[in-house]
């Protein structure tokens, strides 16, 4: 599943332009898409979501026309995506910081924009995840500041998510020809660096499209993002994966609950099951202590074996030396031998020079 997650949407949108814009989404193969509403500070302290509703299951027309309609003309437009309803909160303030818990009510989803150093360092370190986990950049600016990596790795480690808008770096629409230019060669600055500080990680693409014009293909997507930096396995991972898991944790967090279990105490067991674990329990340990006995009496015969086959080879030594003094004495040394040897040699000639 393909998912857009910001297609711009103010109360000037008419209906018209919107379920165009949406069954355009549709056609190129977004399967969930979210309507985005910034709000920008002070946020009044009762919220209503203004964004309009669809039906849950968006799997025809908005209407039908009488029976007589032949079904072609029906079947000719695309069905609507399943539409989400987002808000992002401008963050140049810290007290909007306790706005959140409210737009979180009031919306599917929920984003938040830092425009200065200090709270796109708070929204990295400090964003509470139960409120906001998307950080939306409005990369067509020049912001005072570097996206450093250490801030930006520790964001994706969190788990929050930094959203790419593309069509920041189309043509904006306004007719100014270098404004146009100086937007597009901020938003291509802000994306390379932005990639680089991330290592690619955790990018979340959208359009933040305000009209058709500002829609692409997934594949013309991948391949623009390609050349600033991001693989073509980033690309879709952004397309597909990432943000699906933002929509999961969005959704788990307003439709669970939170609690806590004590446990009181256990349910006693009957007192048959009691005595036959305390059997087994008991022919368990009998049945180590038998192996245990068994060890130690292979290990005593062991041991009286190596000492039986010691004396027999001592004795060996001792009685079958095969010297010249008799079979019970030791074998006599080689010095002793050759002592022999030359105590015999003189007494033979000694004896031949007596003859």
């Amino acid at each position: 599943m393909l998912y857009d997650l910001n297609i711009a949407w103010s109360p000037s949108t008419s209906a018209a332009d919107l379920d165009r814009t949406l069954r355009f989404s549709a056609a190129l193969g977004y399967n969930v898409v979210a309507l985005n509403h910034t709000v920008a500070p002070p946020v009044p302290p009762q919220i209503a979501n203004p964004l309009p509703k669809f039906p849950p299951s968006s799997a025809g027309p908005a209407s039908s026309s009488s029976s007589t309609a032949p079904d072609q003309t029906s079947n000719k437009q695309p069905k609507l995506p399943t539409v989400l309803h987002r808000a992002t909160l401008v963050l140049n303030d810290p007290s909007a910081y306790h706005r959140l818990p409210q737009l979180v009510s009031a919306y599917d989803m929920v984003a938040v924009r830092p425009t200065t150093e200090r709270e796109f360092q708070g929204a990295c370190l400090n964003l509470n995840l139960t409120d906001a986990s998307l950080i939306s950049l409005d990369l067509a600016q020049r912001f005072p500041f570097h996206f450093r990596p250490k801030p930006c790795m520790a964001a994706v480690n969190r788990g929050l998510r930094f959203e790419v808008c593309y069509a920041q770096g189309l043509s904006s629409g306004s007719g100014d020809a270098v404004n146009d230019a100086r937007a597009r060669a901020a938003f291509i600055g802000n994306v390379v660096e932005l990639v680089r500080a991330t290592r690619g990680r955790g990018i979340v693409i959208s359009s933040g499209a305000r009209g058709v014009l500002g829609l692409r293909a997934p594949a013309d997507v991948v391949n623009l993002l390609a050349l600033w930096g991001l693989g073509s396995e980033k690309g879709m991972e952004g397309l597909g994966v990432l943000p699906r898991g933002v929509v999961v944790n969005e959704g788990i967090k307003r439709s669970g609950f939170r609690g806590v279990v004590n446990i009181v105490g256990t349910a006693g067991r009957e007192r048959g099951e009691r005595e036959d674990e305390a059997v087994g329990k008991g022919k368990a340990a009998a049945g180590e202590a038998a192996k245990e006995r068994q060890k130690k009496g292979v290990k005593s015969n062991n041991k009286n074996e190596n000492g039986d086959n010691k004396r027999k080879i001592g004795e060996e030594e001792d009685g079958g030396g095969g010297g010249p003094e008799g079979d019970g004495n030791k074998p006599m040394s080689k010095r002793q031998a050759k002592k022999m040897k030359a105590a015999i040699r003189k007494a033979q000639n000694t004896e031949a020079k007596t003859t």
